[in-house]
């Protein structure tokens, strides 16, 4: 029973981290443009570096 009690804040801590994470990401913007990442990646270009 003794081990609940340290377990439990220490997931609560966690579970805050992670959503203080999350919400951090969202409001710096790292949401915002999905598609253009999604389709950055399948271009081809030229100016590669190392050719």
């Amino acid at each position: 029973m003794t081990t609940l009690a340290y377990l439990i804040p220490v997931a609560l801590f966690l579970g805050a981290l992670g959503l203080g994470g999350f919400l951090w990401a969202l409001k710096s913007g790292q949401y915002e443009d999905l598609d253009g990442a999604a389709e950055r990646i399948l271009i081809d270009r030229e100016d590669k570096i190392g050719r």
